[in-house]
């Protein structure tokens, strides 16, 4: 198999499209989310704390003053932007719930049977197989099951008393 064969299988198999789908997908949802935070979360969350535009948030390094971050990066300024940071951190907190309840639910769509959950192990090759099993998939034994005691001593009908009845 040639290394472009092999590379095109691998790129048509269904779980590499779908993580590219996704990519693409997240990547639309983070500016929808950058936009949200923004343009709707911070202008009334800055009212609220008296006036405060995020944006401007920052710290000179340099020893100069300046009004807004504009400024002070015309005039080469050293600062830091914790502003833009709280901005930031929002963005993380808001796509990381985002993710929590997109996964919450997916795993509630995949829930699996209890019963699927049980296992026995083989015993001529110790393999857990499922509970229900009658044959090893791994070693392909046939499983016994062990006869419960009903099976061994089948309840008595109406014959077999009277046939040990009349024994006597």
């Amino acid at each position: 198999m040639s290394f472009f064969q092999g590379f095109k299988e691998f790129a048509v198999k269904g779980n590499v499209v779908d993580m590219g789908i996704g990519v693409i997908i997240g990547a639309a949802f983070g500016k929808i989310v950058s936009s949200f935070v923004s343009d709707i979360m911070m202008p009334p969350l800055g009212l609220f704390l008296g006036k405060v535009n995020f944006t401007n948030l920052y710290i000179n390094l340099s020893g100069g003053h300046y009004r807004t971050i504009a400024e002070a990066e015309e005039a080469g300024a050293v600062m830091i932007k914790y502003g833009n940071f709280i901005e930031t951190i929002l963005h993380f907190i808001i796509i990381a719930f985002a993710a929590y309840l997109i996964i919450i639910q997916m795993n509630k769509l995949r829930k699996i049977p209890v019963e699927a959950t049980k296992s026995k192990n083989c015993p001529y090759c110790f393999v857990d197989i499922p509970l229900r099993a009658l044959r090893c998939p791994n070693c392909t034994s046939m499983i016994e099951e062990k006869e419960s005691p009903s099976k061994r001593f089948p309840p008595p009908n109406r014959e077999t008393i009277i046939k040990i009845n009349s024994r006597r």
